[in-house]
C-alpha cells in the first residue's frame, strides 16, 4: 500500500477513535498527554540509539548520487559524494528534526489553541513513521541495504504519485552522476 494512503487511513481511523474519547475529563486528558510525551520520547530515544549504531558500524563506503533540482530554485541537479555513514546520519538527523518540529507544532496547538484530539492522533503517527523508517530497518533490524533499502533512499510516493512518476528521486546510474559535473564544467569555462 502507498505510504501516503496508509498514513491517511491511519489518521482517519485515529480520528474516529479520538471522537469516542472524553477529552473534557481531566484524568483522561492527563493520560493522553502522558501517552503523547511517552511516544515522542521513545521515538527520539530509538533514533538516538540508531545514531550510536551507525557511528559504531562506521561504514565508510563511498556513495555517489545525483540529487534532483529543488523546485523553483533555478538550479540544476547536484552531484553528491558522501559515505554510507554520513548519509545515514543525515537521514537520522532529518527524522529527529521532524519529531522535534512535530512536538513544537503540537505544543502550540495544544497549549495555545487548546486542541486535544490532535494530541492523541499525533501520538500514534510516530509509531507508523518508525515502522516505515528505512534507517531503522537497516540498523535496528539488520536488514541488508538492497532493493527498497538501497542508498540513496527514494522518496516515498505521494498521494498523486502517478502524476509525478519518477520526479524527486535521487539517481545513482553513471550517466546521472556525471551529468551535473559536466554542466558545472561548462559553467566555469
Amino acid at each position: 500500500m502507498n505510504p501516503a494512503v496508509a498514513n491517511m487511513v491511519l489518521s482517519l481511523g485515529a480520528m474516529q477513535v479520538a471522537r469516542k474519547i472524553d477529552f473534557n475529563d481531566d484524568q483522561v486528558l492527563f493520560y493522553v498527554r502522558i501517552f503523547y510525551v511517552g511516544v515522542q520520547a521513545m521515538t527520539l530515544a530509538i533514533y538516538y540509539y540508531v545514531t550510536l549504531k551507525i557511528k559504531q558500524k562506521n561504514d565508510l563506503k563511498v556513495l555517489k548520487y545525483t540529487e534532483p533540482a529543488k523546485p523553483m530554485s533555478g538550479e540544476g541537479p547536484t552531484q553528491v559524494t558522501t559515505t554510507n555513514r554520513d548519509y545515514d546520519l543525515a537521514e537520522t538527523s532529518k527524522a529527529i528534526r521532524s519529531v522535534l518540529m512535530g512536538c513544537l507544532f503540537m505544543a502550540g496547538m495544544h497549549l495555545y489553541m487548546k486542541y486535544t484530539q490532535p494530541l492523541f492522533i499525533q501520538g500514534i503517527m510516530p509509531l507508523k513513521a518508525l515502522y516505515d523508517s528505512k534507517i531503522l530497518k537497516i540498523h535496528l533490524f539488520n536488514k541488508p541495504a538492497t532493493g527498497d533499502l538501497k542508498r540513496p533512499f527514494e522518496a516515498p510516493p505521494g498521494l498523486f504519485a502517478a502524476a509525478a512518476a519518477g520526479a524527486g528521486n535521487n539517481k545513482t546510474d553513471a550517466a546521472a552522476v556525471e551529468e551535473p559535473a559536466k554542466v558545472e564544467a561548462k559553467k566555469t569555462k
